[in-house]
C-alpha cells in the first residue's frame, strides 16, 4: 500500500493563532493541515505575499505540508458557483482562482469544492442548467490549476446539505465530462453515509479519480468517535493503491480541540496501514 498521510482541518481550532495550530498539529504527529480560507481572512486578496510566504515557513518548520484548502466560497459574501446571474458566476471564477493562487503560494496541492450553501440549484434554474454553469467555471479555471499545481476536486455532499452533485456516481460524472488532470473527485465519510451510499463501494469504484478523502463520523464527529468502522475503509484504499492524504474534518467541535485531534489520529493509526 502507498504511503497514507495524516491531515487535520484548522476551522477546528477556534481562537487559536494559525502558528499555534500548526505546532500543535505536528506534536499530534499529523504529516499536514487543510486550510478553510475564512479562518485567516475574509478575502484571501487580503493575505499579502509576506503573510503567505511566513504562513508557508511556519507550516515547513514545523515539518508539515500545507495539504490545500476546503470551504471555498464561504467567504466573502456573494459567492455562488452555479448561480444562473452571469456576473455572479464571473465574480465567483475570479475569487476562486485567487484561491488556487493562494493555494500554491501556500504550497498546497489540493482544492476541495464543498460550499453546499454556494451550490444549490437555484429556483428556477433546472439542475441541468446548473450542471453546465457549473462546468463552464471549473473549466475556465483550469488553466490558473495547472500552473499553480494544484487539484480542483469536486465533493459530493448529502441531500441534508445541499440539493446539487449528492453521490460519488454525479461527482464522478462530472469529473469525466470535464476530463482534465487537474479535476478530481474527493470523498467524504459522513457525507458519504448520510446520502445512504456505501464508502467502500465509492472508493472501489471510483479510485482513480479520487485525490482527497476526508475522514469525519456520520455524527459529525471524529473518526473513532462514532459508529463507523474505518477498518474496511483502510482496506478499500489499499485496494485501490491511494497514496494521498486523510484529513479529518470535524463539525461537532466537542468536546474540544486538543481531544479530536489526538484521539482522531490514534484511531486512524489502528486501522492504517493495513496489513
Amino acid at each position: 500500500m502507498a504511503d497514507i498521510k495524516f491531515s487535520i482541518c484548522n476551522e477546528l481550532f477556534e481562537g487559536w493563532s494559525q502558528e499555534d495550530v500548526f505546532r500543535y498539529v505536528a506534536e499530534a504527529g499529523y504529516d499536514g493541515v487543510e486550510i478553510a480560507p475564512f479562518t485567516l481572512a475574509r478575502s484571501v486578496v487580503d493575505v499579502g505575499p509576506e503573510r503567505r510566504e511566513q504562513l508557508r515557513r511556519e507550516a515547513e518548520r514545523e515539518g508539515l505540508e500545507m495539504v490545500g484548502l476546503h470551504w471555498l466560497l464561504a467567504s466573502p459574501e456573494g459567492l455562488y458557483l452555479n448561480h444562473p446571474d452571469e456576473q455572479v458566476r464571473k465574480t465567483t471564477q475570479d475569487y476562486m482562482a485567487e484561491l488556487i493562487r493562494f493555494c500554491g503560494d501556500l504550497g498546497g496541492k489540493r482544492m476541495i469544492m464543498g460550499s453546499p450553501k454556494q451550490r444549490n440549484v437555484m429556483a428556477g434554474c433546472t439542475y441541468q442548467e446548473a450542471w453546465d454553469f457549473t462546468k463552464e467555471v471549473f473549466r475556465s479555471l483550469l488553466p490558473v490549476a495547472e500552473k499553480s499545481g494544484v487539484i480542483l476536486c469536486i465533493e459530493p455532499l448529502d441531500r441534508g446539505q445541499t440539493n446539487f452533485i449528492n453521490t460519488p456516481d454525479e461527482a464522478a460524472r462530472l469529473v469525466k465530462e470535464i476530463g482534465h488532470p487537474n479535476f478530481k473527485l474527493m470523498l467524504d465519510v459522513k457525507a458519504t453515509v448520510n446520502q445512504g451510499e456505501s464508502v467502500v463501494e465509492a472508493i472501489r469504484q471510483f479510485g482513480p479519480d479520487i485525490a482527497h478523502f476526508h475522514a469525519n463520523d456520520a455524527n459529525g464527529r471524529g473518526p473513532g468517535f462514532g459508529d463507523v468502522d474505518f477498518t474496511p475503509i483502510a482496506q478499500a484504499l489499499k485496494e485501490i493503491d491511494y497514496g494521498g492524504y486523510v484529513s479529518v474534518e470535524v463539525f461537532d467541535f466537542k468536546p474540544d480541540p486538543r481531544a479530536i485531534t489526538r484521539k482522531s489520529l490514534d484511531y486512524l493509526k489502528r486501522v492504517f496501514p493495513v496489513e
